[in-house]
């Protein structure tokens, strides 16, 4: 594996994202090409996420891969009321992104809800995708009520935001709270998000409702699944997908929670460039 200090002295000054837009039925998806030489990667975030939260991993990738990263509908700068909020459309626009920006293989990388539509891409269009990687993300259904914690959670919010800085504090503080900060729109009476919370709710209907084993027992292609330590897929999940695709790697990266790519961004980077080596 390249170590981190390699990593460093290898790296170019990257270049400044290009915006590209792919359109797809009634949605724009806007994306980010950082360009180069390199294989594609396609980075998905997670939900009421945005694209520009894997700037720190994409700066440290850039020098191996062509990054690409996107908002997916619903999100960040794409069409934010989109008619149709399924794992299927967001398959769909995956699938539409690869055509359209970096024709396959790419390796797909997404966390959390990111990471649950990139291994339904990989099951699904197994010659799209090269290598698979998995941040915080698996098969199995939702628990029950996860749906409307999340609804509670956004109701929470303190909308809009009088400053950043306030944000900040109320979503993590530190790089956690930064990155989610990142994604806020600043209008003349505060800071509001990139989202809207019936959008964010309706789209987890398909992955709290129904597990994707089939799915999971379908990819052929070399998978990661990177865990946070304080991890938020329980155990039993986790034996059964080694169990039933012993040639997946299944890693944790210490001191870190369900975002860890905000969290430690180095190691993530350092992991998904060993394990394209491989």
């Amino acid at each position: 594996m390249t170590t981190r200090a390699e990593m460093t002295r290898a790296a170019p000054t990257p270049a400044a994202p290009t915006e590209r837009v792919v359109e797809r039925e009634d949605v724009t998806l806007v994306c980010h090409d950082r360009g180069g030489d390199g294989p594609p990667l396609l980075l998905l975030h997670g939900l009421a996420g945005y694209g520009g939260e894997w700037d720190a991993v994409a700066r440290r990738l850039a020098p191996r891969f062509r990054v690409i990263t996107v908002d997916q509908r619903g999100h960040g700068a794409s069409t934010r009321r989109p008619a149709d909020v399924s794992r299927a459309a967001h398959v769909a626009d995956v699938v539409a992104v690869i055509d359209r920006l970096a024709p396959g293989p790419v390796t797909l990388l997404g966390q959390s809800y990111g990471g649950h539509a990139a291994m339904l891409v990989a099951a699904a269009h197994p010659e799209l995708v090269e290598r698979l990687v998995m941040v915080e993300a698996g098969p199995a259904a939702g628990e029950a009520g996860t749906v409307a914690g999340i609804a509670e959670w956004f109701d929470s919010w303190p909308t809009p935001f009088a400053d950043r800085a306030d944000a900040v504090e109320f979503l993590g503080g530190g790089p956690v709270g930064e990155g989610w900060a990142g994604g806020l729109e600043r209008r003349a009476d505060g800071w509001y998000p990139r989202f809207d919370p019936d959008v964010m709710v309706a789209s987890l209907a398909d992955n709290t409702h129904r597990a994707r084993w089939p799915e999971w027992n379908r990819i052929t292609c070399p998978t990661l699944v990177v865990l946070a330590r304080s991890t938020i897929i329980d155990a039993e999940q986790l034996d059964r997908m080694h169990r039933d695709r012993p040639d997946a790697v299944l890693l944790s990266v210490p001191g870190t929670t369900h975002d860890l790519h905000l969290e430690r961004p180095e190691a993530l980077a350092e992991l998904v460039d060993g394990f394209a080596r491989r």
